[in-house]
């Protein structure tokens, strides 16, 4: 039997005991677009507004510990969404069997794709992030490479279905992972999906960055990697080097790269854009049959391929004055 994605639809929340466990009045809530794994809804009420999310794939555990993080990063002055505690103190809590954690809103919107004027703001943000202090308060079970694939990642593409895909991702992963032996970089807190629906343009002018499902301690490369991929694609969904120059720009300023990240760098951009391959195939073919976006991983491929080539006719490498 396939298994679905699950979801909670605005039908499916019992909003006045959600507002009684905030002490909120005068409550409503309409559904926010995007999202993955969690379904959101802006919530407006008397005492202002709000975005509720319900953890629809997560446990209690890995909920707290999603909670925790957020709180924990905006607290160390990264803008980022504030968590709101429930009447009693919890950053989670559980309503007719799902498990919700209530943010303020943040005035702004989602511009897909982020501006290319705004992409030096993106990369002096991410480079704030690279440079906190891994395990401060509310970060010290932040995990390990867990953006990587896992060895159990890597067994289960021997059963996709689509083998020509599979054999292109294992060679592809295996020059990598043999390139990277010996050259990784002092881990930091990395965000490891830095796409543009995970940044909030706001009104006054800055940005945030929202969505810490995928935080963990890692190469700082990768995570540049990653936000290349989410954030250098041109309109044709290849790597844009002026959209790469823009973004690094602005992560030099206070984290400049040595001449040997420079020369790893193109290599973690197609490691980042391997990983995002596996996980829309697998999750659109393997844990949530979806015909739809059954190919969704192409974009990926084409992307991969693309990389090279466009680092190759940049031959210069991007500069740090963009």
């Amino acid at each position: 039997m396939n298994q679905v994605a699950h979801y909670t639809t605005a039908e499916q929340i019992d909003l006045a005991a959600v507002a009684e466990r905030y002490g909120l009045t005068g409550e409503s809530i309409s559904p926010l677009s995007g999202g993955a794994a969690n379904s959101s809804f802006r919530l407006t009420s008397d005492q202002g507004e709000y975005v509720l999310t319900s953890l629809d794939n997560h446990d209690e555990d890995t909920a707290a510990t999603l909670a925790r993080h957020t709180q924990a990063l905006h607290r160390l002055g990264l803008p980022t969404s504030e968590v709101v505690p429930a009447v009693g103190g919890s950053l989670v809590t559980p309503v007719g069997g799902r498990l919700f954690m209530l943010k303020k809103w943040i005035a702004g919107t989602v511009q897909q794709p982020l501006p290319l004027t705004l992409l030096p703001d993106a990369g002096g943000l991410l480079a704030r992030l690279h440079s906190l202090t891994p395990g401060a308060a509310g970060l010290e079970d932040v995990p390990v490479g867990t953006r990587r694939l896992s060895p159990q990642h890597l067994a289960a593409m021997a059963g996709f279905a689509d083998q020509e895909f599979a054999q292109w991702l294992a060679a592809r992963l295996d020059r990598v992972r043999a390139a990277e032996v010996g050259g990784l970089r002092a881990p930091c807190l990395i965000h490891g999906d830095l796409f543009d629906d995970n940044v909030i343009v706001r009104d006054d002018g800055g940005l945030s960055f929202l969505d810490w499902e995928t935080i963990s301690l890692d190469d700082p490369l990768l995570d540049l990697g990653m936000a290349a991929v989410g954030l250098a694609q041109d309109e044709a969904g290849l790597l844009s080097t002026d959209r790469l120059h823009a973004l690094l720009a602005g992560y030099e300023k206070s984290r400049p790269l040595t001449m040997a990240d420079r020369a790893l760098l193109p290599l973690e951009i197609e490691h980042a854009a391997l990983i995002i391959a596996f996980h829309r195939f697998y999750r659109h073919n393997v844990r949530f049959p979806n015909p739809e976006r059954a190919t969704y991983h192409r974009g990926m491929v084409r992307f991969t391929e693309s990389v090279a080539a466009a680092c190759e006719r940049d031959a210069q490498g991007p500069s740090p004055q963009g």
